[in-house]
């Protein structure tokens, strides 16, 4: 098991990185000790700020040798407390915020390595420079570190037609927990010299190792948009509207996100310059629909409206609003963003991130609204998210002029009730947000025992005094 690093110890790391390197003053440490939900504070001795791959190599040997614990940490953008120490203070924290280059672009391959502290945003721009797409878009990118992003294998919210961050990684360096350094950044897309080791890391929370540097997929950038949004009468319809929009327009449909009327109207109350653009009465419900292509010629606009009007027509869609110009699509678009934000604002809020077969959100939405109803009566649903990819944020959010109290004491009993029903429509409790320590406990109650073990054993043969992100992903 870790200890507690002794003063000689905490000198030698503080040596390893230099002076730049470190940090460990109480007013410098505080926002690296709270996760972005304040659902856990913890403790450190150290925060380490290498500022290259050998010094992390340097870094995790040493803990190896002396059997330290140590939790790496991105952007702390993450919703289940995976990257805060615990409270003993004995876990030191590793942010790679320092290491933040673009080593190496290559748009004849469509692929660029750069160091893992470099922010989504900037990874993006990096693409842009080169007149390529890196597609993975989410509301946190201007502070998410791309380290975070692989170690959660993050979603978003153009997974449907790009799959989610592992689908977007040709190749890793990982620093191992004893130190040593698996280098595979080759930009292959066919390697087939044994198993897919880099696979292993992504998703597992720096519960394997750190990660330090990726070898990310791009794709031509898009010349042509098109954005609408479309108010639906049910889940169902919106299920329709998607198939139809699949068949009609193929690979160029690249967002199809589900909104509730009150998911709408929250952003509308209490985000300052956001609107409904399809005005009042109200639609039950909304989709931010989104096409692009790389050929200027497509004349996606008048492919959208033609599809969107086919459904109108047959009774699938109520209304829909094309956006005219991209400052009009940018407002669509922080509609649907502003979401989360807007619950914060509004009062307490019970989040779950599932995930279901396509074919099963109207049932999802249908018996997780009744279940929440009778559990948690202090609280109305809003449920919301990329139902393009079957995932779904089944939130509630507190009833005005309820007791938060009250409102919270549901939350133990309506999590397993929806976690029983997601697993009974053949799906998964945690869709794009990972375990960390908020789901722990319940990945190992519920996950299958076999799948589980190996796990353990994986975790075991890497990392066999379990100083890699303790706590987190397997107990």
């Amino acid at each position: 098991m870790p200890r507690k690093p002794e003063a000689a110890t905490i000198a030698r790391l503080k040596e390893l990185v230099g002076p730049k390197g470190w940090r460990d003053a109480p007013d410098e440490l505080e926002s690296y000790l709270v996760d972005c939900r304040q659902l856990y504070r913890g403790a450190t001795p150290l925060l380490l700020l290498p500022a290259s791959t050998a010094e992390v190599a340097a870094i995790l040997t040493l803990c190896h040798r002396e059997g330290l614990a140590i939790v790496p940490q991105g952007g702390n953008t993450g919703y289940c407390g995976g990257a805060t120490p615990d409270d003993s203070g004995s876990e030191l924290l590793l942010s790679l915020r320092r290491m933040n280059r673009v080593r190496a672009v290559d748009p004849a391959n469509d692929s660029m390595i750069v160091e893992a502290g470099l922010t989504l945003a900037a990874v993006q721009a990096a693409a842009r420079d080169v007149n390529r797409l890196f597609p993975l878009s989410l509301g946190s990118e201007g502070s998410a570190q791309i380290g975070g992003n692989l170690g959660t294998n993050a979603g978003g919210t153009a997974v449907l037609r790009y799959g989610m961050m592992r689908d977007l990684v040709l190749g890793l360096e990982v620093v191992l927990p004893d130190g040593r350094v698996l280098s595979a950044l080759k930009g292959l897309r066919k390697d087939n010299t044994g198993y897919d080791l880099k696979s292993l890391f992504i998703g597992a929370e720096g519960t394997l190792g750190v990660i330090t540097a990726v070898c990310l997929k791009l794709f031509p950038l898009p010349t042509d948009v098109a954005t609408a949004l479309v108010a639906l009468p049910s889940p169902p319809s919106a299920l329709d509207l998607l198939a139809r929009l699949r068949a009609g327009v193929g690979e160029k449909l690249s967002t199809f996100e589900l909104m509730p009327a009150r998911a709408v109207a929250l952003t509308v109350h209490h985000i300052e310059g956001v609107a409904n653009p399809l005005g009042t009465p109200p639609a039950p419900w909304y989709a931010l629909v989104e096409l692009s292509s790389a050929n200027p010629s497509q004349e996606l606009t008048s492919l959208l409206t033609e599809q969107l009007a086919a459904a109108a027509g047959d009774g699938v869609i109520e209304d829909a609003l094309i956006a005219a110009s991209s400052t009009q699509a940018q407002a669509m678009w922080k509609l649907r963003e502003s979401i989360p934000e807007a619950q914060r604002r509004h009062g307490a809020s019970l989040k779950h991130d599932v995930s279901v077969p396509i074919s099963a959100i109207p049932a999802l939405l249908e018996r997780g609204t009744a279940l929440a109803e009778r559990l948690v009566p202090d609280g109305e649903v809003v449920a919301y998210g990329h139902v393009g990819d079957g995932n779904l944020h089944f939130n509630l959010s507190q009833r005005s002029g309820a007791s938060a109290a009250r409102f919270l004491a549901g939350k133990d009993d309506l999590e397993e009730a929806m976690f029983d029903l997601v697993e009974e429509l053949g799906g998964s409790f945690s869709a794009e947000h990972g375990i960390g320590r908020l789901r722990a406990a319940q990945f190992r109650e519920r996950a299958d025992p076999v799948e589980y073990a190996v796990m353990q054993a994986l975790k075991h043969a890497l990392d066999p005094q379990g100083i890699m992100n303790p706590g987190k992903v397997l107990l």
